[in-house]
């Protein structure tokens, strides 16, 4: 980063750095604009609970979806907001992430079943890196728009895998008898049975809103551990190297870089975490069918991006929101299907005409607080 700006060309006292006068000025108005937004959305979100319009079991559900959609943006966002990967195979990793453990655990799986589904977890990372790998080799040496052609191609190969091998997926039939996540954890497999009815006049919390509520804290720790993680690699020197490939990769190689391997390390990265939207997606449904693969996760993963602000993670959950208040939204008040892609496809509009850098771009998330305040790093 430089230390130039307006302040800089007088020289003496006056000068400070980019951080220092990002300090001063503070957050946008646009920024601050979008934070009265969120306190708006979630004020009416609790009103709504107050006088029974949204029962809190929905709630916890609008919630978990929210945190999915943020999953898959956060993927994304470190194939293209980072890299400058065009990945167009956001639901073959998705729908993997939720296939693998569930065929190892179902009762209804074809394959095995019976394994507890936290065995089926490290199982779908392993198959989820080889995928990736499998992808990228062939494919990441590409350019911009053959590489996302290339990875659009071969997400229709793994959904037509998925639909058609039924002696491995049951097909179309689908797999069912999903266990919970937890099942064979003390305490957490019976949590939803062995919590007390609560009568709270207009509600009524049972079982339904536990089982809600356990799912609403897996995905969250699925949320909280993937940014803690990519906040820091983002930050720290191969993080650099991806915004300097994406910016200009022939100066990257110019470096030294190799550039192959950075673009590799990322797309294996941002799918992973991508698979972890499927795992939970996977084990809060009790019925599981190829459908998961549809292109329509990939494009929803694009648009969050896209409106939170490519590179920016908070705006990558961010996106990940408001989508969910556009989709679920729109069903509340009874549009239809054509209605909300309309209605997403409007809002996309008007962010590129207006703001094309996104409602959250990326600001001091990008740097170390030490940085900022001018120390040295060990």
């Amino acid at each position: 980063m430089s230390d130039t700006g307006e302040n800089s060309e007088g020289g003496g006292e006056d000068t400070k750095t980019a951080f220092e006068a990002s300090d001063d000025e503070g957050a946008p108005f646009s920024e601050r604009i979008v934070t009265y937004g969120i306190a708006a959305a979630a004020g009416l979100l609790l009103l709504g609970v107050l006088v029974g319009l949204v029962n809190p079991a929905y709630l916890l559900s609008l919630l978990s979806l929210a945190a999915m959609y943020g999953l898959l943006s956060l993927g994304l966002n470190v194939q293209w907001g980072y890299t400058g990967l065009i990945n167009f195979s956001v639901a073959a990793f998705f729908g993997i992430g939720a296939y693998v453990p569930v065929l190892l655990s179902a009762s209804g799986s074809p394959i095995s079943g019976g394994y507890p589904p936290l065995v089926g977890l490290p199982i779908a990372i392993g198959v989820v890196v080889v995928l990736a790998l499998a992808i990228g080799v062939p494919t990441l040496s590409l350019r911009e728009d053959y590489l996302a052609i290339a990875s659009l191609g071969l997400a229709e190969v793994v959904r037509l895998v998925f639909r058609n091998q039924s002696e491995w997926t049951r097909g179309t039939a689908g797999v069912g008898g999903i266990p919970s996540f937890f099942e064979g954890i003390p305490f957490l497999e019976t949590f939803p049975q062995s919590m007390p009815v609560v009568e709270l006049g207009i509600y009524r919390l049972a079982v339904p809103f536990w089982s809600n509520l356990l799912n609403f804290a897996l995905v969250a720790a699925f949320v909280l551990a993937s940014y803690v993680v990519l906040r820091r690699v983002h930050r720290s020197p191969w993080g650099r190297v991806l915004r300097t490939i994406r910016s200009d990769e022939d100066l990257a190689e110019a470096l030294g870089k190799n550039t192959f391997a950075f673009r590799m390390q990322a797309f294996v990265l941002g799918s992973v975490v991508m698979m972890f939207a499927g795992v939970f997606y996977a084990f809060s449904q009790n019925f599981l069918t190829p459908g998961i693969f549809d292109p329509i996760f990939t494009f929803y993963a694009w648009i969050a991006v896209i409106l939170g602000g490519s590179g920016s993670n908070r705006g990558a959950l961010f996106g990940g929101a408001v989508l969910v208040a556009i989709v679920e939204g729109s069903r509340f008040i009874g549009l239809g299907a054509s209605f909300r892609l309309l209605a997403v496809g409007l809002l996309i509009v008007a962010v590129m005409r207006f703001r094309p850098q996104g409602l959250l771009p990326p600001r001091d998330e990008l740097v170390w607080p030490s940085a900022k305040r001018g120390e040295s790093r060990d």
